[in-house]
């Protein structure tokens, strides 16, 4: 599998990752069993960039799966984790982006994956209340302390990711990119390449509509999303 840098001087990965969301909510109904088994025959076939965030399933369900799944060979993967958005207990959500919340955030989900620290540590959504100077600037504490290694930023507007690499260097920006979602080529993919930051899609196969297995209607059972 060819690979590619992540950031001006991060590391090398193989350029396809596994993106661990799908495992624990969203989509359609999961099986922990199945998914470990997912996650291991990934990495048997070269996988080593792993993604995953504190929100996909309750309780940070998809990190502990992860965890468990990647334990054994935890040394040799690269795995990402996104933080920011709070589920409220009635099912609404909010974006927090507070240096006090980052702080908190990452350590919970160091807990959950049972590991040390995080390789890439994600802003999942730029919190509109919070300059982004404090965010990145308490997750750039982060990798001060060793607890996370790269930082990035998830659905941030050029302007956003300016700042915050200004601030300290972001090593990616994950944003949606397929055939069909492609407003990325605008400004997001120039301005990486001019900042030196790596860029993340995800999605890439439009959901699963662009995978070939849906063909007709009757594909897609109640329930699914």
């Amino acid at each position: 599998m060819q690979t590619r840098r992540l950031g001006a001087q991060g590391d090398s990965l193989p350029e396809v990752g596994l993106g661990c969301m799908g495992m624990s909510s969203v989509y359609t109904e999961t099986d922990d069993t199945a998914a470990q088994r997912v996650i291991e025959r990934a990495y048997e076939l070269g996988v080593r960039h792993f993604d995953t965030a504190d929100v996909y399933g309750p309780d940070g369900h998809n990190e502990r799966l992860l965890g468990r799944a990647v334990r054994r060979f935890r040394d040799d993967v690269f795995v990402a984790t996104k933080f920011g958005q709070v589920i409220l207990e009635d099912g609404s959500r909010v974006i927090d982006g507070s240096p006090e919340y980052v702080r908190a955030a990452c350590d919970a989900s160091l807990a959950r994956l049972g590991t040390d620290w995080i390789d890439l540590y994600t802003a999942h959504r730029i919190d509109p209340k919070v300059p982004v100077e404090e965010t990145v600037g308490a997750m750039a504490g982060l990798v001060g302390e060793g607890k996370v290694r790269h930082i990035g930023l998830s659905e941030a507007a050029p302007a956003s990711l300016r700042r915050g690499h200004a601030t300290h260097p972001v090593a990616a920006l994950q944003l949606e990119y397929s055939l069909w979602t492609r407003f990325a080529e605008e400004e997001h993919l120039p301005l990486c390449e001019e900042l030196g930051v790596a860029f993340v899609a995800y999605a890439p196969m439009g959901r699963g509509f662009l995978s070939g297995t849906i063909k007709a209607s009757g594909d897609i059972r109640p329930g699914d999303r």
